[in-house]
């Protein structure tokens, strides 16, 4: 089993180039066009899954879940959630034996119960968090992992943007895409899939 270096400085991370999502983004707007990538993502062993969330900037307010991305290594589905919630068969997905990779799912987790009646722990999910300490190393942060991984950076610009939005932006878009792909990616290079 490979060794990383532990820790990253944030000072090396920020000389490093840029990485994008490669893929195509499919955003989905309706319930119908939800099915249809269920059942392309149905068929893969392991997918990538992050959240967005609308900050909110007053005190003791905390918004729904209004993305949910799941992304394969080519293509990545950004599901609208604040217009479509979660139908049944989207969180039957989320509860099922696809591998689900994720990096702080205990808050995408507590957000999508709120949304939600299930649980959706109780698939088949791995913590990234955890997960790479088996190979030494001490990151938490997405980027950092990443970087100590790759070398090359992933930008963190769009974070706190309105994910409610009536359109999503082409930034917005690679920025969610990303972080979905980036969790897969990581989890394949330290099992020897590059």
């Amino acid at each position: 089993m490979a060794e990383y270096q532990p820790t990253i400085d944030k000072k090396l991370i920020s000389e490093m180039p840029k990485v994008t999502f490669p893929g195509r983004i499919i955003i989905i707007y309706s319930a119908e066009e939800a099915r249809k990538a269920v059942v392309y993502l149905n068929r893969c062993e392991v997918v990538g899954v992050d959240t967005e969330t609308r900050p909110s900037f007053k005190k003791g307010k905390i918004n729904d879940v209004a993305l949910l991305q799941i992304s394969t290594r080519d293509t990545c589905f950004l599901f609208r959630l604040n217009r479509i919630g979660i139908p049944d068969f989207l969180e039957e997905f989320l509860l099922n034996d696809v591998l689900k990779i994720g990096l702080s799912l205990r808050d995408d987790f507590n957000m999508l119960r709120r949304a939600n009646k299930k649980d959706p722990r109780v698939g088949n999910w791995i913590e990234l968090q955890d997960y790479v300490g088996r190979f030494g190393i001490e990151e938490k942060s997405l980027q950092k992992i990443y970087a100590i991984l790759f070398g090359k950076k992933i930008s963190k610009s769009q974070r706190l943007s309105n994910w409610e939005a009536d359109v999503l932006t082409e930034a917005q878009q690679q920025y969610a895409a990303t972080d979905a792909w980036a969790t897969l990616e990581i989890y394949m290079k330290l099992n020897g899939n590059e």
